[in-house]
């Protein structure tokens, strides 16, 4: 069995790490390589970066921050932000990501999953998918949140597999700095009806969060920031909790 991963998120914003509830009111939760270093230290089976704003203020990654967080880990390393060609894709895996998070280019043009899987390979595309309910419905909402789209989640989540999606970054955006838990029930559809990994994102406010995840919705990965980045959980108290409870994690 696959050892189950915890991935803390480095949401940069202006070159620094912020974090906010409902993707806002933001606040600086501290430096990017700082927080990174520390992280890698700790334990972190994985590290996301994801540049928030990137997107909604039509411009690139920050590519040099991309750099200086690669030299101070060695662990898989997923970013994201701005990306919307192959070029962008280019770019950062040359920078030292292992994975690309892709989210607005790729609501606006799907074709751009399957360009980027033959090319770089499938392992190197996450589908990043920030979800909010709006009436009955489960909505994609694009550009760091700010935008709501037309498409279904589950039915976006479906088209992502097929044309080529290695992983999903599955973020709810209800539930996100609430610290209620992730969203379970979606979850569990989304492992149900796709065969590659998730990552569950958005709600984390206690260890027995993780468990829930893992046990009941059986995602491959969990993801949080502010638990972490404020040193309300320790990563490796949280594997030690999860060992004892019957998950396969790496000590």
């Amino acid at each position: 069995m696959l050892a189950k991963r915890i991935i803390p998120c480095l949401d940069v914003k202006d070159g620094r790490v912020v974090k906010g509830t409902n993707f806002v009111n933001l606040r600086d939760a501290g430096d990017a390589v700082e927080l990174a270093a520390r992280y890698y230290e700790e334990g972190a089976d994985e590290l996301t970066f994801l540049d928030i704003t990137a997107s909604a203020e039509k411009r690139k990654t920050l590519l040099d921050l991309v750099v200086a967080v690669g030299k101070v880990i060695r662990i898989p390393f997923t970013v994201g932000g701005g990306v919307s060609e192959l070029g962008d894709l280019e770019a950062l895996l040359r920078a030292g990501a292992d994975k690309v998070s892709l989210n607005t280019a790729i609501v606006k043009r799907p074709e751009l999953i399957t360009e980027a899987a033959k090319r770089f390979g499938s392992q190197a595309v996450v589908a990043a998918v920030d979800v909010k309910n709006v009436g009955d419905r489960h909505k994609v909402f694009v550009k760091g949140g700010r935008e709501e789209t037309d498409r279904e989640a589950k039915a976006w989540c479906l088209e992502a597999v097929d044309r080529g999606a290695g992983e999903f970054l599955l973020t709810s955006m209800d539930k996100d700095g609430a610290k209620t838990g992730y969203d379970l029930e979606f979850l569990d559809w989304l492992t149900a009806n796709v065969s590659v990994p998730v990552v569950a994102s958005g709600g984390a406010g206690k260890r027995e969060h993780f468990l829930e995840a893992f046990r009941d919705a059986r995602v491959d990965a969990c993801l949080a920031a502010s638990l972490f980045h404020y040193q309300e959980l320790n990563i490796q108290d949280l594997k030690a909790y999860l060992r004892e409870n019957g998950v396969v994690v790496r000590l």
